[in-house]
């Protein structure tokens, strides 16, 4: 018996006449020149790909604000990212301390714990930050080879703001940091070589503005030699940095490389670098700023106190009475504007992050939450919030430049 070919829609069929405007947690709206060169395929050997690698490499200097001369591009999203920082630089039997504020931080432990090492989950309060004090002692209490943390927890919008006093607590203990910055790359500062970090994973499809599914990683030295001079044998193959080596700076095979994307990363790296990271940081605070303003001036509330929140995603609680699941229904069907929920918590998130962090853009979706949540029957004063946006627009002070 032979199986015939599926009768299927075309995509002009399935996707909408007007797209949504993606402002939830990503991934994010690319710009149009990210977008044409993620349909350029060329050899991905040879001196044309090389010289673009070159530039990549040179531009994610820049993002990252390090030296490294080991940074990499990943076929995969932001976890495997995360997965090629985590297998290689935690051996069987490590001890590792893994920070967990929420989903994301959470995973780097599970991957930890998969790799073989030897896991202490340092629990975070919901809503709010590590705090140094507390991470320095359990550092000094485990004596852990590797810590992992995150910036920003995507899930609930909360950003580690001492991350700089933790890597200097940690690099005192002679323990490498392996920091997720998916969300946070280019939206916030970021300080590699500065801050004492040992890994930075980052993502293409939010703070970056690029597609999903191709992604970057970052070494320190100490890093490096921790990876060179481990006597087993990695599990991983396609992550296996030694390995990756090879492609990214001696010109040779690894695997095929997923060319496409590595072109859109290549022109999400010249957008940023054009832009400079002090003009793009004082871009995300300013319309998160305001975001959070107009937020408030519906009668919404953060769920995040000012000290602990993100600048790139937004958390808001779901108000009395309403459900999470209508909210995120009702605004894209109707407004055309899609917004994200969370792992487990009922809040709704905003993104700001890359492209959706525009002025135009926040006041769409400050308008469409509001009215959503009126005609859900709940209380909001879209007057009020599209005033409070458009004040706190005014008086921003560029605080980067």
């Amino acid at each position: 018996m032979r199986i015939s070919a599926p009768i299927v829609e075309s995509l002009d069929t399935i996707l909408p006449d007007e797209p949504l405007l993606m402002m939830g947690a990503g991934p994010v709206p690319i710009p149009a020149k990210v977008a044409a060169a993620n349909g350029i395929v060329i050899n991905h050997l040879g001196e044309t790909m090389s010289r673009i690698i070159e530039q990549v490499k040179a531009m994610s200097r820049y993002v990252f604000q390090t030296d490294s001369t080991h940074i990499m591009g990943v076929a995969g999203p932001g976890s495997a990212a995360m997965e090629m920082a985590v297998a290689n630089l935690v051996a069987p039997g490590d001890a590792v301390l893994s920070v967990s504020n929420g989903f994301f931080s959470g995973r780097l432990a599970e991957m930890s714990d998969r790799v073989g090492g030897n896991v202490t989950r340092l629990i975070v309060e919901e809503g709010i930050a590590a705090d140094p004090d507390t991470v320095a002692t359990a550092i000094a209490t485990h004596q852990p080879k590797v810590l992992t943390i995150v910036q920003g927890e995507t899930s609930n919008t909360v950003y580690n703001r001492d991350l700089p006093a933790i890597c200097r607590a940690a690099k005192a203990a002679n323990c490498l940091v392996i920091v997720d910055a998916v969300c946070t790359l280019s939206t916030m500062p970021l300080d590699m070589d500065e801050w004492g970090v040992d890994a930075v994973i980052t993502g293409g499809q939010k703070g970056l503005s690029c597609i999903p599914g191709v992604s970057l990683v970052a070494f320190s030295d100490n890093a490096w030699e921790k990876i060179t001079t481990r006597e087993d044998t990695l599990r991983h193959w396609c992550l296996d940095a030694k390995l990756a080596d090879k492609f990214w700076y001696q010109s040779s095979y690894h695997y095929t490389a997923p060319v496409s994307g590595i072109m859109a990363i290549h022109e999400a790296l010249r957008l940023i670098c054009e832009e400079t990271l002090q003009a793009r940081f004082d871009r995300h605070l300013k319309c998160a700023l305001a975001l959070q303003a107009g937020i408030e001036g519906l009668g919404l509330d953060l769920c995040v106190d000012k000290a602990s929140r993100l600048n790139s995603v937004v958390g808001i609680h779901v108000p009395k009475g309403l459900n999470q699941k209508d909210i995120l229904s009702h605004i894209s069907r109707e407004f055309r504007v899609e917004i994200s929920g969370s792992f487990g918590l009922n809040i709704i998130r905003i993104g700001q992050m890359g492209e959706q962090c525009r002025v135009h853009n926040i006041f769409r979706t400050i308008h469409a939450l509001g009215s959503t949540i009126q005609a859900l029957g709940g209380e909001a004063n879209l007057p009020r919030g599209v005033a409070m946006l458009e004040k706190t627009l005014q008086e921003y002070r560029p605080v980067f430049a």
